[in-house]
Protein backbone atom coordinates (compact mmCIF):
# COMPACT_ATOMS: atom_id res chain seq x y z
CA UNK A 1 0.00 0.00 0.00
CA UNK A 2 1.66 3.56 -0.80
CA UNK A 3 2.03 5.73 1.81
CA UNK A 4 1.90 9.66 0.70
CA UNK A 5 3.80 12.09 2.55
CA UNK A 6 4.53 15.89 2.78
CA UNK A 7 8.01 16.81 2.30
CA UNK A 8 9.12 20.54 3.24
CA UNK A 9 6.77 22.61 1.36
CA UNK A 10 5.85 22.36 -2.06
CA UNK A 11 6.97 19.04 -2.18
CA UNK A 12 5.33 15.31 -1.81
CA UNK A 13 7.34 12.39 -1.61
CA UNK A 14 5.46 8.87 -2.79
CA UNK A 15 6.80 6.03 -0.61
CA UNK A 16 5.78 2.53 -2.29
CA UNK A 17 7.92 -0.85 -1.57
CA UNK A 18 11.15 -0.36 -2.15
CA UNK A 19 11.00 2.90 -4.97
CA UNK A 20 10.63 6.36 -4.23
CA UNK A 21 9.96 9.63 -5.87
CA UNK A 22 9.29 13.27 -5.38
CA UNK A 23 6.85 15.21 -6.88
CA UNK A 24 7.25 19.14 -6.97
CA UNK A 25 4.20 20.81 -6.83
CA UNK A 26 3.83 24.07 -8.67
CA UNK A 27 4.96 27.04 -6.60
CA UNK A 28 1.32 29.39 -6.41
CA UNK A 29 2.50 32.97 -7.54
CA UNK A 30 -0.89 34.60 -6.97
CA UNK A 31 0.14 36.16 -3.04
CA UNK A 32 3.00 37.85 -4.52
CA UNK A 33 -0.03 39.53 -7.33
CA UNK A 34 -0.95 41.27 -3.65
CA UNK A 35 2.30 43.04 -3.76
CA UNK A 36 2.32 44.73 -7.36
CA UNK A 37 0.36 47.51 -6.21
CA UNK A 38 2.52 48.34 -3.20
CA UNK A 39 5.58 48.27 -5.52
CA UNK A 40 4.36 50.29 -7.88
CA UNK A 41 3.64 53.38 -5.82
CA UNK A 42 7.03 52.93 -4.12
CA UNK A 43 8.49 52.74 -7.78
CA UNK A 44 6.29 55.91 -9.05
CA UNK A 45 6.73 57.83 -5.35
CA UNK A 46 10.68 56.94 -4.28
CA UNK A 47 12.42 54.97 -6.96
CA UNK A 48 11.63 57.52 -10.00
CA UNK A 49 12.41 60.79 -8.40
CA UNK A 50 15.89 59.44 -7.17
CA UNK A 51 16.82 57.84 -9.90
CA UNK A 52 16.11 61.30 -11.95
CA UNK A 53 17.67 62.73 -8.72
CA UNK A 54 21.07 60.80 -9.77
CA UNK A 55 20.88 61.51 -13.35
CA UNK A 56 20.49 65.06 -12.57
CA UNK A 57 23.55 65.09 -10.74
CA UNK A 58 26.02 63.42 -13.26
CA UNK A 59 24.54 65.19 -16.43
CA UNK A 60 23.62 68.72 -15.20
CA UNK A 61 25.10 70.94 -16.64
CA UNK A 62 26.72 68.21 -18.75
CA UNK A 63 27.93 64.71 -18.12
CA UNK A 64 30.42 64.00 -15.63
CA UNK A 65 31.02 63.82 -12.27
CA UNK A 66 31.73 67.73 -11.91
CA UNK A 67 28.98 68.23 -9.01
CA UNK A 68 30.66 65.82 -7.37
CA UNK A 69 34.04 67.18 -7.46
CA UNK A 70 32.79 70.80 -6.92
CA UNK A 71 31.02 68.97 -3.94
CA UNK A 72 34.00 67.69 -2.15
CA UNK A 73 36.36 70.19 -2.93
CA UNK A 74 34.28 73.31 -1.53
CA UNK A 75 35.10 73.93 1.85
CA UNK A 76 31.67 75.23 2.81
CA UNK A 77 29.86 72.33 1.32
CA UNK A 78 31.69 69.98 3.86
CA UNK A 79 31.62 72.73 6.54
CA UNK A 80 27.68 72.52 6.10
CA UNK A 81 27.83 69.00 6.07
CA UNK A 82 29.86 68.47 9.20
CA UNK A 83 27.00 71.08 10.90
CA UNK A 84 24.14 69.35 9.97
CA UNK A 85 25.31 66.12 10.98
CA UNK A 86 26.60 67.15 13.98
CA UNK A 87 23.30 69.07 15.08
CA UNK A 88 21.60 66.23 14.51
CA UNK A 89 23.76 63.98 16.86
CA UNK A 90 23.51 66.30 19.05
CA UNK A 91 19.77 66.42 19.20
CA UNK A 92 19.17 62.85 19.35
CA UNK A 93 21.53 62.61 22.68
CA UNK A 94 19.03 65.59 23.86
CA UNK A 95 16.08 64.10 23.13
CA UNK A 96 17.65 60.61 24.46
CA UNK A 97 18.67 61.73 27.58
CA UNK A 98 15.10 63.55 28.07
CA UNK A 99 12.68 60.56 26.49
CA UNK A 100 14.45 57.47 28.66
CA UNK A 101 13.30 58.97 32.11
CA UNK A 102 9.42 59.99 30.55
CA UNK A 103 9.23 56.32 29.28
CA UNK A 104 10.09 54.56 31.78
CA UNK A 105 8.28 56.24 34.34
CA UNK A 106 5.16 55.68 31.34
CA UNK A 107 5.53 51.97 32.10
CA UNK A 108 5.31 52.11 36.22
CA UNK A 109 2.25 54.60 36.28
CA UNK A 110 -1.07 54.02 36.69
CA UNK A 111 -3.08 53.86 33.42
CA UNK A 112 -4.98 56.87 33.92
CA UNK A 113 -1.07 59.02 34.48
CA UNK A 114 0.26 57.09 31.00
CA UNK A 115 -2.53 57.98 29.28
CA UNK A 116 -2.02 62.04 30.35
CA UNK A 117 1.57 61.38 29.67
CA UNK A 118 0.91 59.90 25.84
CA UNK A 119 -1.54 63.02 25.25
CA UNK A 120 1.24 65.68 26.58
CA UNK A 121 3.52 63.71 23.88
CA UNK A 122 0.63 63.73 21.48
CA UNK A 123 -0.16 67.12 21.76
CA UNK A 124 2.91 68.38 19.70
CA UNK A 125 2.14 65.85 16.93
CA UNK A 126 -1.00 67.75 16.18
CA UNK A 127 0.40 71.36 15.92
CA UNK A 128 1.84 72.70 12.32
CA UNK A 129 5.84 72.41 13.24
CA UNK A 130 5.53 75.99 11.49
CA UNK A 131 3.13 77.29 14.33
CA UNK A 132 5.61 75.56 17.08
CA UNK A 133 8.74 76.87 15.34
CA UNK A 134 7.32 80.62 14.85
CA UNK A 135 6.39 80.52 18.66
CA UNK A 136 10.29 79.61 19.53
CA UNK A 137 10.80 82.92 17.84
CA UNK A 138 8.94 84.44 20.10
CA UNK A 139 10.59 82.87 23.13
CA UNK A 140 14.31 83.37 22.17
CA UNK A 141 14.46 86.21 20.27
CA UNK A 142 16.83 88.57 21.93
CA UNK A 143 13.46 90.65 24.01
CA UNK A 144 12.01 87.70 24.52
CA UNK A 145 10.76 86.23 27.89
CA UNK A 146 13.57 84.03 28.19
CA UNK A 147 15.96 86.45 28.02
CA UNK A 148 13.92 89.26 30.14
CA UNK A 149 13.84 86.25 32.77
CA UNK A 150 17.63 85.53 32.94
CA UNK A 151 18.21 89.07 33.10
CA UNK A 152 15.86 89.34 36.13
CA UNK A 153 17.08 86.70 37.89
CA UNK A 154 20.98 86.76 37.27
CA UNK A 155 21.11 89.84 35.92
CA UNK A 156 22.60 87.87 32.30
CA UNK A 157 21.35 88.68 28.87
CA UNK A 158 20.14 89.33 26.33
CA UNK A 159 21.93 85.90 25.67
CA UNK A 160 21.85 84.77 21.40
CA UNK A 161 19.55 82.39 21.99
CA UNK A 162 17.84 82.64 18.05
CA UNK A 163 20.03 82.86 15.15
CA UNK A 164 22.43 80.11 16.14
CA UNK A 165 22.79 76.29 16.35
CA UNK A 166 21.54 76.34 19.75
CA UNK A 167 18.08 77.77 19.13
CA UNK A 168 18.58 75.62 15.94
CA UNK A 169 18.70 72.04 18.50
CA UNK A 170 16.38 74.06 20.79
CA UNK A 171 13.98 73.91 18.59
CA UNK A 172 14.46 70.20 16.57
CA UNK A 173 14.87 68.44 19.96
CA UNK A 174 11.10 70.01 21.03
CA UNK A 175 9.83 68.81 17.46
CA UNK A 176 11.43 65.06 17.59
CA UNK A 177 11.08 64.19 20.76
CA UNK A 178 7.77 62.29 20.50
CA UNK A 179 9.53 59.83 17.73
CA UNK A 180 11.85 59.07 20.69
CA UNK A 181 9.70 58.76 23.19
CA UNK A 182 6.95 56.19 21.65
CA UNK A 183 9.89 53.81 20.38
CA UNK A 184 11.07 53.47 23.81
CA UNK A 185 8.01 52.72 25.46
CA UNK A 186 7.33 50.03 23.36
CA UNK A 187 10.14 48.16 23.91
CA UNK A 188 10.37 49.62 27.89
CA UNK A 189 7.07 48.48 28.37
CA UNK A 190 7.99 44.89 27.10
CA UNK A 191 11.06 44.41 30.09
CA UNK A 192 9.83 42.48 33.00
CA UNK A 193 9.93 44.65 36.32
CA UNK A 194 10.48 41.71 38.69
CA UNK A 195 14.90 41.62 36.52
CA UNK A 196 15.62 44.66 38.67
CA UNK A 197 14.76 43.38 42.41
CA UNK A 198 15.76 40.31 41.20
CA UNK A 199 18.98 41.69 40.25
CA UNK A 200 19.15 43.53 44.07
CA UNK A 201 18.33 40.22 45.76
CA UNK A 202 21.27 39.04 43.97
CA UNK A 203 23.67 41.36 45.75
CA UNK A 204 23.85 44.00 42.37
CA UNK A 205 23.27 47.89 43.39
CA UNK A 206 20.79 49.94 41.81
CA UNK A 207 22.98 51.40 39.20
CA UNK A 208 24.81 47.92 38.32
CA UNK A 209 21.37 46.59 38.24
CA UNK A 210 20.23 49.07 35.43
CA UNK A 211 23.88 49.15 33.14
CA UNK A 212 23.55 45.44 33.31
CA UNK A 213 20.27 44.13 33.07
CA UNK A 214 17.66 46.80 32.00
CA UNK A 215 19.85 49.08 29.56
CA UNK A 216 20.99 46.20 27.38
CA UNK A 217 16.68 45.39 27.09
CA UNK A 218 15.98 48.27 26.16
CA UNK A 219 18.87 48.73 23.55
CA UNK A 220 15.81 47.79 20.34
CA UNK A 221 14.00 51.20 21.47
CA UNK A 222 17.10 53.31 21.82
CA UNK A 223 18.19 51.85 18.39
CA UNK A 224 14.99 52.66 16.48
CA UNK A 225 14.32 56.11 18.39
CA UNK A 226 17.98 57.32 18.02
CA UNK A 227 17.86 56.52 14.14
CA UNK A 228 14.23 57.66 13.69
CA UNK A 229 15.54 61.13 15.06
CA UNK A 230 18.75 61.54 13.59
CA UNK A 231 17.47 60.74 10.19
CA UNK A 232 14.74 63.13 10.59
CA UNK A 233 17.06 65.80 11.65
CA UNK A 234 19.09 65.99 9.20
CA UNK A 235 16.14 66.72 6.26
CA UNK A 236 14.98 69.40 8.67
CA UNK A 237 14.06 72.93 6.78
CA UNK A 238 12.14 75.09 8.41
CA UNK A 239 13.46 75.30 11.75
CA UNK A 240 17.07 76.14 10.33
CA UNK A 241 15.66 78.63 8.40
CA UNK A 242 13.86 80.73 10.87
CA UNK A 243 15.43 79.92 14.18
CA UNK A 244 19.23 79.70 12.18
CA UNK A 245 21.35 82.42 10.44
CA UNK A 246 22.20 82.52 6.88
CA UNK A 247 26.26 82.04 8.23
CA UNK A 248 25.54 78.64 9.85
CA UNK A 249 23.00 77.18 7.59
CA UNK A 250 22.24 73.70 7.12
CA UNK A 251 22.70 70.57 4.37
CA UNK A 252 18.48 71.11 3.40
CA UNK A 253 19.14 75.26 2.85
CA UNK A 254 22.02 74.55 0.99
CA UNK A 255 20.25 72.54 -1.46
CA UNK A 256 17.24 74.96 -1.32
CA UNK A 257 20.03 78.14 -2.38
CA UNK A 258 21.41 75.77 -4.89
CA UNK A 259 18.42 74.54 -6.55
CA UNK A 260 16.15 77.54 -6.24
CA UNK A 261 18.50 80.67 -6.07
CA UNK A 262 21.72 79.72 -8.08
CA UNK A 263 18.99 77.31 -10.68
CA UNK A 264 22.22 74.77 -9.76
CA UNK A 265 20.46 71.54 -9.93
CA UNK A 266 23.50 69.77 -10.56
CA UNK A 267 24.88 70.66 -7.63
CA UNK A 268 21.86 70.47 -5.63
CA UNK A 269 20.66 67.39 -6.40
CA UNK A 270 24.77 66.20 -5.78
CA UNK A 271 24.13 67.54 -2.22
CA UNK A 272 21.12 65.42 -1.59
CA UNK A 273 22.69 62.15 -2.96
CA UNK A 274 25.43 62.91 -0.65
CA UNK A 275 23.30 63.31 2.44
CA UNK A 276 21.76 60.05 1.73
CA UNK A 277 24.85 57.58 0.66
CA UNK A 278 26.18 59.05 4.01
CA UNK A 279 22.56 58.00 5.86
CA UNK A 280 22.74 54.61 4.53
CA UNK A 281 26.69 54.41 5.87
CA UNK A 282 25.35 55.60 9.01
CA UNK A 283 22.76 53.64 9.47
CA UNK A 284 24.62 50.33 8.38
CA UNK A 285 27.81 50.78 11.17
CA UNK A 286 25.36 52.28 13.67
CA UNK A 287 23.19 48.76 12.45
CA UNK A 288 26.95 46.68 13.46
CA UNK A 289 27.76 48.85 16.54
CA UNK A 290 24.40 47.91 17.89
CA UNK A 291 24.64 44.04 16.74
CA UNK A 292 22.08 43.84 14.61
CA UNK A 293 19.15 45.59 16.76
CA UNK A 294 16.08 45.95 14.99
CA UNK A 295 14.65 49.19 13.78
CA UNK A 296 11.01 47.91 14.48
CA UNK A 297 10.92 47.39 18.31
CA UNK A 298 7.47 45.81 17.49
CA UNK A 299 9.12 42.97 15.25
CA UNK A 300 10.48 39.74 16.71
CA UNK A 301 14.10 38.76 15.41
Amino acid sequence: MAVLSIRGRGNRSVDGGDTSRTIREPKNWRPFLLLLPAFAVVSFFFLAPLIDVFIRSISDPTLGIQNYVWLFTTPTNMVVAFRTFGTSLVVTLVCLLIAYPYAYLMTIVSDRTRNMLQLFIMLPLWTSILVRTLAWMVLLQDTGPINGLLETLFGIGPLPLIRSTFGVALGMSQVLLPFMVLPLYSALAKIDKRLLPAAANLGARPVTAFFTVYLPLSRPGIFAGSVTVFILGLGFYIIPALLGSSKEIMMSALMYQQISGFLMWGHGTALGIFMLTTTIVVLALLSRVSKGANLFVGRAK
